[in-house]
């Protein structure tokens, strides 16, 4: 490993910014990309179940430590949005979307991720992305942007509906809402945003659509006053029912925090007995019964929770002046004739931690965003959540590294740059790693914004260094600018971030190419959309069946019977419809030799003999077998000490010195005789001929036409 090259890989391009030009250049284009990164990041937090502001404190020091750490110069990395989804379906299991729990979760994957890929970089184990085939890859990728893009629906039209188990399910609930509730002003801002980025678009690829989108749609919610919203108190809304229902929500919500400490406790003490030496078997399944027991009881209050709020955010509050002049919140029907209406539509949002009541009018901003850099925080390391964030975690760090390096080695091929792989893992683990320590949420290379920086004109890795420092002047004076922001532009710009990824053109060609690749991305695809939010199921079935179906085809290579063509080469005998000899089988076995197909082999070899009574010689043309293992040189030693038996010898020609290696090892080339090894398959055949007689050439179908005899 060159460690100087690991330790500063950014010093290959330093000195390149003496130069005026290679300095405009990538400022310009950092500058450029920030102004796509800066929304996109935001966007795409809000997809991860965070906070909008939470994606620019992912914008801000992963792209420049990727950036000096990795081997790419104009690879962008930030938040994604494949990423993003497989963070969010990751932490949903732990922790309710956007809470304080949830966040550091959130920030404790970013570490394992990083760590992850750290790991492979230094131990140069980049080769083991190779295990998530094009296939698995091309599914998934279909699978997810769809998966995206239906999950922004719920922001599109202005509607909030409660998560199924299933993401199709969810939609379906969105779509079943916005039939009977869509918000007109929320539907018209999304579209708004839509017409702007995409009429850009197609105008000028190089015009900062995403950006035109939210200054617009921002300046709009401002002055038309898109979003109001209001924090009451319980007593302030009038109705009994409503009143029933809070007061339940206060009931179990106390039960449920006694219920969270009772389980804290409980798995304190079933962590406590796996670690002694000697352990009560009795009271270890006892204390494990009590934690699942309360693990049941605390998912029961949580959707007995959620049903309520859903209960509660259905019903439309009207805002009016009672009679001794105090502002109160009527249910339909409730409003008293002496109260002055002052306007209707008010929704409940959300209940906040100290039981006040957060009720809005109109679409939804993104609201007040911290003025400020993000903090130096240690992650908060929880055992029992790392159990469960392990395989999340690998899958995230392998399918971002995937895009990282996909995109990175379209751009090296084009600048003729040289590209580390282990390199690149490094830079993209150490840019988590560092980002979790200033509450980023796993990130990874993008296709889009990679793609614009490579377009406009980017150099070497400053580039991102410029964006970053574009984020954290955004962070430090102009995070006021971005409170009217609609959250419907930002799933207007997720929308059409994901529109790109859904490439069905490309599942054709590998289905025309290899039936078994087709399968592969076909059952990737329908299982990540069916098992979504748990995509990593879909990755993982994906997986084994493509190994599965590699495993299956070198089962049962081609073993080819050769006759001589007309044209004097050995070519297939039943294709061509060739003569054979009957006292000599020539044989060409395509794949390496190993124990999951010694079988098929072997069995080959014993049908020619059954087929051929007169069999003298077995000649096995090696050149299609690149490797051998012991199961293979133990069945080759096996049909060769059969064949001797019934009076067939065995001889091999054209094997590669891979191969002919370890039959010199194994001492395989004493048992059959050195002389039964030829270099040349018509060398094989000349002193076969010999043993048989020289008559028996002439008339052997295997013989060469006259003038082709070597």
């Amino acid at each position: 490993m060159n460690w100087p090259h690991t330790l500063a890989p950014f010093l290959d391009w330093l000195g390149e910014l003496r130069s005026l030009a290679t300095l405009r250049a990538d400022l310009i284009a950092g500058v450029t990309v920030a102004l796509v990164l800066i929304p996109q990041s935001m966007a795409y937090a809000q997809l991860a179940g965070l906070p909008a502001y939470y994606g620019l404190y992912a914008a801000f020091l992963p792209p420049l430590v990727a950036a000096l750490m990795g081997s790419s110069r104009q690879l962008a990395t930030g938040p994604v949005a494949v990423v993003s989804l497989m963070t969010a379906a990751a932490l949903e299991p732990l922790a309710a979307g956007g809470s304080e729990g949830y966040v550091a979760y959130a920030v404790l994957l970013a570490l394992m991720v990083g760590l992850f890929q750290l790991a492979l970089g230094l131990l140069r184990l980049g080769v083991l992305v190779n295990f998530l085939s094009h296939p698995v890859v091309l599914g998934f990728t279909n699978a997810a942007a769809i998966i995206i893009a239906t999950s922004q629906l719920g922001k599109i039209f202005g509607v909030e509906v409660e998560k199924a188990e299933q993401h199709y399910l969810t939609v379906w609930r969105v779509l079943q809402a916005a039939a009977q509730q869509t918000h007109l002003p929320t539907l018209l801002m999304a579209l708004l945003a839509f017409a702007v980025m995409y009429g850009l678009q197609r105008l000028n690829p190089r015009l900062p659509g995403v950006l035109a989108a939210v200054v617009i749609t921002s300046l709009l919610s401002w002055g038309l006053g898109f979003s109001e919203q209001r924090r009451v108190t319980p007593g302030e809304l009038v109705g009994k029912e409503v009143q029933r229902i809070l007061d339940e929500r206060q009931r179990l919500s106390a039960r449920l925090t006694r219920l969270v400490q009772e389980l804290a406790v409980a798995q304190q003490r079933l962590r406590t007995l796996r670690r002694q030496d000697a352990v009560d078997e009795q009271l270890l399944l006892e204390t494990r019964h009590t934690v699942d027991l309360l693990r049941l009881q605390r998912e029961r209050l949580q959707k007995t929770l959620a049903a309520d709020l859903k209960e509660l955010r259905a019903v439309p509050f009207t805002l009016a002046e009672d009679g001794e002049g105090r502002l109160r919140l009527y249910m339909p029907g409730h409003l008293p004739p002496a109260a002055q209406p002052r306007s209707d539509g008010w929704r409940l949002h959300d209940i906040d931690a100290e039981g006040g009541l957060r009720l809005r009018r109109g679409g939804h901003v993104v609201g007040g965003i911290p003025s400020g850099l993000p903090s130096l925080r240690l992650p908060r390391f929880d055992w029992d959540a790392i159990l469960q964030l392990l395989s999340a975690a690998a899958t995230i760090a392998l399918i971002g590294f995937m895009e990282a390096i996909a995109i990175a080695k379209s751009m090296a091929t084009r600048t003729k740059q040289h590209l580390d792989a282990n390199q690149e893992l490094i830079g993209q683990g150490l840019g988590n790693i560092v980002g979790s320590l200033f509450q980023s949420y796993p990130t990874a290379g993008s296709f889009s914004r990679s793609a614009i920086n490579f377009r406009s004109g980017a150099v070497t890795g400053f580039s991102s260094v410029v964006t970053s420092l574009m984020v954290m002047v955004v962070l430090l004076w102009l995070t006021p600018l971005l409170y009217h922001l609609p959250q419907a532009t930002l799933a207007a710009v997720i929308m059409l971030a994901v529109f790109g990824l859904v490439r069905i053109a490309p599942m054709r060609y590998a289905w025309k190419v290899d039936r078994h690749d087709g399968l592969v991305a076909l059952v990737t695809f329908v299982l990540t959309l069916l098992l979504a939010p748990h995509l990593d199921q879909g990755i993982i079935v994906g997986v084994l069946l493509s190994l599965g179906l590699y495993l299956y085809r070198t089962m049962q290579p081609r073993v080819v019977v050769l006759g001589r063509h007309a044209d004097g080469n050995l070519r297939d005998a039943e294709l061509h419809r060739l003569p054979t000899c009957e006292n000599i089988a020539l044989l060409r076995f395509d794949g390496s030799l190993y124990f999951a197909n010694t079988g098929y082999f072997e069995d080959k070899v014993r049908e020619k003999l059954t087929k051929k009574p007169a069999l003298r010689f077995v000649i096995v043309d090696a050149e299609g077998i690149n490797q051998i293992d012991a199961s293979g040189e133990e069945m080759l030693r096996q049909v060769a000490e059969q064949l001797r038996e019934t009076g067939v010898v065995l001889l091999l020609s054209r094997v590669k010195r891979q191969v002919l290696e370890v039959l010199e090892r194994s001492g395989f080339l004493d048992l059959i005789g050195r002389e039964h090894i030829f270099r040349r398959t018509e060398h094989a055949l000349e002193h076969a001929w010999r043993q048989l007689g020289e008559d028996h050439r002439e008339s052997c179908p295997l013989a060469p036409p006259a003038g082709r005899r070597d």
